[in-house]
């Protein structure tokens, strides 16, 4: 299986060389931040295949530094170093930056009016965030719904649900659960549609992890293709499992078996014809299996797409050519947990679990097909309690507006919405810039806000270094941190131990963190911590950790 790359590369700015992008989603979300640590292969300790598509390529680890971007222009054209560009433009929206206090939880909505008189077309999108996002379920609806100004906003105050946005409008993008950096890379011509005067809105659940206050900044990006250029109009669905129980300390796996081609005939006037795109599962830091697998036909029990282990990277998978699913009566999802915990675990956010599979799809209607009561234990295997609980479908038809375009459209320049001047000139991400080594830290440099100020946000909770399952071994949420910091044996290619006392600059863990492009013994560059970040962390907490090391790096 190809390991899902452990940070953003350089070489992703050729979108046709990505094959692996990030999702839509109609699902609900839950707590948790991106991960940070040691750095042995590069990989996160997940793994994504899928049969006839390509996951993420594993290439040498890198550090995205800032893509290049061209401000799309009001002219209907693209300036690039050739020349003037008609085929595509980009579009970048800063939301700016919303302030936490010190654990506090929070799920506002967020919207963006992209004032488009015209139709777009959107190919590719980029989200990127300095952390504290869980999660997020974008949407792209006519500006008339959900009224009110751009910016945050409490979502109860204009009624906003999920189930309307979709209908309404469509899905445009998910967020994988905390991930701080990835794209959605449609193959070409298979695009997102957004109708005149629609806007970009989201309901997001975000959480600082930390004893301190915190800001953090949300940026998306929207490549856009001329109507000519467009094959296939995506359409959304989603798979989930809500009736979840998770025995503790026991692994356990839940499967839905969902027949949908009498109901998807029914509502399209044709037998099941859809081709898949993208697909990509949901779930917690207790998570540890999904699978996608054909229910019925001629390929009934074909794997379309397995994940395996929990990571903050983005966990999506494109399909190109997309999978064709003529002839089956279905799909059949599985996910798997190991409840380390000494709870029972159930469906929710904060610490309990979720189980959503979601998709882009050429079809005729939009599908919501769940388990929501009458699951039951089926058998034990390998330790693994087995569950498998009744599937219901809700099919519904396409949003009219989600048309192909019009041969006016496709006769046309391309139309390019016009660029706010807070916009203007603005990345996709800003350069990852290395640590300022005489920063003042923020707070005490003690091992206690060590914990509580850069692991637990940043490194533990639902990422990848904390409790049993931890990447490489290293548990950032140990009773005992301090043995676990000094005592633990690097798995990367150096002589450097995690923690040196007395020496950041000889201690791995502090190249990990104050480095873009930290490298091992053989000048070999790894990933820089926290995972899947285009920037580093702040330098006032990277400096915390950096006195706290020199200062003999105390077990207090």
């Amino acid at each position: 299986m190809t390991p899902i790359d452990a940070c953003p590369k350089q070489h992703r700015s050729s979108r046709r060389a990505r094959s692996a992008g990030l999702a839509l989603a109609l699902a609900a979300v839950a707590p948790a931040l991106p991960g940070c640590g040691d750095s042995g292969d590069g990989t996160t300790g997940g793994e994504a295949t899928s049969s006839g598509a390509a996951t993420t390529d594993q290439a040498e680890t890198t550090t995205t530094t800032g893509a290049a971007t061209t401000t799309a222009e009001t002219t209907g054209a693209t300036e690039t170093s050739g020349g003037v560009d008609d085929s595509s433009a980009l579009l970048v929206h800063s939301f700016g930056t919303y302030p936490l206090g010190p654990l506090e939880e929070v799920q506002p909505c967020v919207q963006w009016s992209l004032d488009n008189d015209e139709p777009i077309y959107i190919n590719s999108v980029t989200l990127a965030n300095d952390g504290a996002y869980h999660h997020s379920n974008w949407f792209v609806v006519p500006e008339t719904e959900f009224e009110g100004e751009d910016g945050f906003f409490n979502c109860s105050d204009r009624g906003f649900t999920e189930l309307l946005a979709a209908v309404q409008g469509t899905v445009l993008f998910a967020q994988s659960t905390q991930s701080r950096y990835e794209e959605q890379n449609l193959p070409t011509g298979v695009v997102i549609k957004a109708p005149p005067r629609h806007k970009v809105i989201t309901s997001a659940h975000l959480l600082n992890l930390s004893t301190e206050a915190f800001e953090t900044e949300l940026r998306m990006s929207l490549e856009i293709i001329h109507p000519r250029d467009v094959e296939v109009i995506a359409r959304p669905f989603r798979m989930t499992y809500y009736d979840l129980d998770l025995p503790a300390q026991s692994e356990s796996r839940f499967t839905g078996d969902c027949k949908f081609n009498d109901d998807y005939q029914g509502v399209s006037g044709s037998p099941l014809d859809i081709r898949l795109y993208h697909v990509l599962p949901h779930y917690h830091y207790l998570g540890n299996f999904f699978t996608l697998e054909i229910l019925g036909g001629p390929n009934d029990g074909q794997k379309l797409f397995e994940l395996n282990g929990f990571n903050g990277d983005g966990n999506g998978a494109t399909f190109d050519p997309p999978l064709d699913l003529t002839g089956a009566a279905g799909l059949r999802f599985t996910c798997g947990y190991d409840n380390w915990t000494p709870n029972n675990v159930g469906w929710g956010i904060g610490d309990q679990e979720m189980c959503v599979m979601l998709g882009l799809a050429d079809s005729k209607v939009m599908m919501d097909l769940q388990v929501s009561s009458d699951s039951q234990v089926v058998g034990v295997e390998d330790g693994v309690v087995m569950n498998e609980g009744p599937c219901s479908v809700l099919a519904i038809p396409p949003n009219q507006a989600q048309g192909m375009p019009t041969q006016e459209e496709v006769d046309g320049p391309l139309y390019v919405p016009p660029t706010s001047e807070d916009d203007a000139g603005l990345p996709p991400v800003d350069p990852c810039v290395d640590a300022d080594p005489l920063a003042e830290p923020a707070g005490a440099t003690t091992l206690t806000s060590v914990r509580e100020t850069i692991f637990a946000p940043s490194c533990t909770f639902s990422a990848c270094h904390g409790g049993p399952g931890s990447v490489h071994g290293l548990d950032l949420a140990a009773a005992d941190l301090h043995g676990e910091l000094l005592g633990h044996t690097v798995a990367a290619d150096t002589d450097l131990p995690l923690i040196a006392p007395g020496d950041p600059e000889g201690s791995w863990l502090y190249q990990l963190v104050a480095r873009c492009e930290p490298k091992d013994d053989s000048d070999a560059i790894k990933s820089h911590m926290p995972l899947n970040a285009p920037k580093l962390m702040d330098d006032a907490a990277i400096a915390k950790l950096r006195v706290w090391i020199e200062n003999g790096a105390q077990n207090d």
